[in-house]
């Protein structure tokens, strides 16, 4: 879609979705100084308990990501309006806790299906530029961002300075994302098997060019933020993995970047710290938090772990967050697992 064409469509979306109460809502700046404590979660169901927001205020983040399925909105391929989708952030929008939450804390955002607007849909979801526009309208994304300009969400951001330097890589993983395959034979532990017909992708061609720019940029540490899971192979629900050249690439591009990168992702209703020697011997961790309200442990107890080659310990079934810990003396960052009641359940430490 070109950039006219998106124009028109987003004016046609002002017309029809913008104008409806309580959308917009007052986010705090980025902090200007030295980030010492990034916080993340994912998989927030507006209509349940919305507690653990409180937990996340208690601990002070400097920054919350929110890495997808920040709502729950129903099935919306029918509905051009996405009056469920709609909802569902007018309805986290108002909640006291939320509320409270983004008056004291910056908060940075993605989306995966449940707030695109169609379970486990990529590029064919038809609604997708409604969507976007109801995305960046909620989360106030700058007017001059660039990601105002052009058809998805993904975008970067800064902070800190010199050898305090934090980039934050948000991916947008549906806009432009392939159609998974699934099996013959159903699995167990999962709708899709790996994609092994050529031309696949997650990104798109636009954000991998982007992508690829971005990684040359000088930082201490990398924060990339992907909905989707990119180390985890002990499953068959959506993942990279299901999505090899796209992994490849991916693994590829960070084993050449510059400086230390952690992944973060959700999704999975699970939380689970990952890890993988790249070609180059170089080392990546991916920290899943998932859910915030939501949790397996609640929906589906009668599952109780999970395997996977580049998991590190057990996954947590149980409502949690994640938790990035800087510290610039000794040049480490400590990621932790933390449940609903802030106290840590699963963590490891990173040195760059």
């Amino acid at each position: 879609m070109s950039i006219k064409q998106k124009a028109a469509v987003l004016l046609v979306a002002s017309i029809l979705i913008l104008p409806y109460p309580g959308l917009s809502y007052a986010f705090q700046d980025l902090p200007s100084g030295t980030v010492n404590r990034i916080a993340v979660g994912s998989c927030l169901d507006q209509n349940e308990s919305l507690d653990i927001l409180h937990s996340i205020q208690t601990a002070a983040p400097q920054l919350l990501i929110m890495a997808g399925d920040n709502v729950y909105a129903e099935d919306e391929s029918d509905d051009p309006a996405l009056l469920s989708l709609r909802a569902a952030y007018d309805a986290l929008g108002s909640a006291p806790q939320f509320q409270a939450l983004k008056q004291t804390t910056p908060i940075v955002a993605t989306w995966d299906d449940h707030d695109y607007g169609l379970n486990d849909a990529g590029r064919e979801f038809r609604h997708r530029a409604k969507a976007e526009m109801l995305f960046e309208t909620f989360w106030e994304i700058p007017q001059e961002d660039d990601s105002r300009r052009r058809p998805g969400i993904y975008r970067s951001l800064m902070l800190g300075q010199g050898s305090e330097r934090i980039q934050v890589i948000i991916l947008d993983t549906r806009s432009f994302r392939s159609e998974l395959k699934r099996p013959w034979i159903p699995r167990l532990n999962g709708r899709y098997i790996p994609q092994d017909q050529p031309g696949q992708t997650m990104l798109g061609v636009e954000q991998w060019e982007w992508l690829e720019k971005e990684l040359i940029r000088p930082a201490a540490v990398r924060i990339l933020v992907s909905s989707v899971q990119v180390l985890a192979d002990g499953h068959h629900w959506e993942a990279w993995r299901m999505l090899p050249d796209a992994r490849d690439r991916l693994l590829t591009a960070l084993a050449e970047s510059a400086g230390t990168t952690i992944l973060l992702s959700g999704d999975r209703h699970l939380a689970g710290l990952y890890r993988k020697r790249l070609a180059n011997d170089r080392v990546l961790w991916e920290m899943t938090s998932s859910s915030l309200n939501l949790p397996l442990s609640q929906i589906n107890p009668a599952v109780t772990g999970e395997g996977g080659t580049h998991r590190v310990g057990e996954v947590f079934l149980d409502a949690n967050f994640g938790w990035l810990e800087f510290d610039w003396k000794q040049r480490s960052v400590t990621m932790q697992i933390r449940n609903s009641n802030n106290a840590p359940v699963r963590t490891a430490t990173v040195f760059f």
